[in-house]
């Protein structure tokens, strides 16, 4: 089971349920076997999906892997293309091996260190001096954004200072994006710059809710249709330099020549839209009515997950609702957790008997070591013996330490996988 704690959780053919439907979705996203399901060699050609590619005598081939399914994708690719693959680097948020040939680098996240400056150097470097025969290939996924820190002027600890305030203030992921992509040498379209004029195939992992490639990990092989202009608004809009201390932002304009992306060619890979296919599916077998909602769900996340739970009571019985995408959370407290927690806490208070929600990071990181939690009337009553007030803890924007002390969070340790946030809201079959 991905999720560690399945059996301690299990306290209700419902959660039984529920938990089971988040293991499917959890499954379906699993790098390694994407990877062998869409990429295949045949003869001199790579095959990925139903698109073909050209593989040469006397060509480098060149695997590049960035974020957090980097170490199992490029690995995966190793597996298929073999003696064929000349170099590769893989910059991951874990450590690992996968061959003589390629390097695993671990980078920090979520705010970037000169670890991370070091490691993209060292892909920058590997991008250099191939020819036009050659082929590089990436596999992009997110987390990408804060691996690839590679800044022309400030220093990685300003960008890292600029990145937290951004998430303090509750910005959305496109916009944090879009300032990332001119703090950075490595983002925004510049790794297909250097790969330039070698060929590039990217196969892209989406954890962002719209899937814009050009978003996912900042778009580091995407030509960028953001500007200086458009970063330095938004920085200005939530007075970011200020809060910050720094005199100026040191944004960089990103490749606009279109040569540079001609040979390029990025194929959207995996996106939650698996998992929530497979868990729909999932909830069929288990006798359950299924919807999916939304593929790009967004917004506050205590309010999200009150809204939520005041839906559900509009549902008919045996009804479950499937969401994905990633919500925000305005800090405003000195607590500990992640927006996936968060909704489950701020659901809390609404859900009645016959109710549960459940929300977790497909990277099995909720910016702690829980990836998500969940909540029902079970969960009031541990709330209840353990005597802490679910209110005082959203408030304080405390829901690790709420769900440590009721027992009611999710932990499955890095998946290896990411497609943003996956959300579960069920009605029981009948009234309880």
């Amino acid at each position: 089971m991905l999720i560690k704690n399945f059996d301690s959780l299990t306290k209700s053919d419902a959660r039984k349920a529920i938990l089971e439907i988040a293991e499917a979705g959890l499954k379906a996203i699993n790098t390694e076997l994407a990877i062998k399901k869409s990429v295949k060699v045949v003869g001199d050609k790579l095959i990925v999906e139903k698109e073909e590619f050209s593989l040469k005598k006397n060509q480098k081939i060149i695997l590049i892997g960035v974020g957090k399914c980097a170490l199992d994708g490029i690995s995966a690719l190793q597996n298929i293309l073999d003696y064929r693959v000349t170099k590769g680097i893989a910059l991951d948020v874990r450590k690992g091996y996968i061959s003589s040939r390629v390097k695993v680098l671990t980078g920090t996240h979520p705010l970037p260190t000169k670890t991370n400056v070091d490691a993209s150097k060292k892909i920058v470097e590997l991008l250099s001096k191939l020819d036009e025969d050659d082929l590089v290939i990436f596999l992009i996924s997110g987390g990408g954004s804060t691996l690839l820190c590679l800044p022309d002027e400030m220093s990685c600890q300003a960008e890292a200072a600029i990145l937290d305030n951004l998430i303090h203030s509750g910005v959305d992921i496109v916009h944090v994006n879009t300032v990332r992509k001119h703090l950075s040498l490595a983002r925004g379209g510049f790794l297909a710059k250097y790969a330039y004029p070698a060929n590039v195939l990217s196969l892209i992992f989406s954890d962002i809710p719209t899937n814009d490639i050009e978003f996912i990990a900042s778009g580091p092989t995407v030509k960028d249709n953001t500007t200086i202009q458009d970063a330095a608004k938004i920085l200005a809009e939530f007075d970011v330099l200020e809060k910050c201390g720094l005199n100026n932002c040191g944004l960089t304009e990103t490749p606009k020549e279109d040569k540079y992306f001609k040979k390029v060619r990025n194929i959207l890979l995996v996106s939650n839209k698996v998992a929530l296919f497979a868990m729909a599916e999932k909830s069929k077998e288990l006798g359950y009515e299924s919807e999916i909602c939304s593929t790009h769900l967004t917004g506050e996340a205590q309010s999200v997950g009150n809204n939520l739970a005041v839906e559900l009571h509009q549902s008919s019985f045996g009804k479950v609702f499937l969401y994905g995408g990633e919500t925000t959370v305005n800090i405003k407290g000195q607590g500990k957790g992640g927006r996936n927690q968060e909704l489950v806490l701020g659901a809390l208070s609404e859900v009645k008997n016959d109710e549960i929600i459940l929300s977790i990071a497909s990277d099995g990181r909720d910016n702690t070591d829980h990836a998500g939690a969940i909540c029902d009337i079970i969960t009031k009553k541990n709330a209840e013996i353990n005597k802490v007030d679910s209110l005082s803890y959203l408030k304080n924007n405390n829901s690790y330490n709420f769900f440590e002390k009721t027992g009611d969070y999710i932990l499955t340790g890095n998946t290896g996988s990411n497609v943003s946030d996956l959300v579960i809201a069920l009605k029981n079959k009948v009234a309880t």
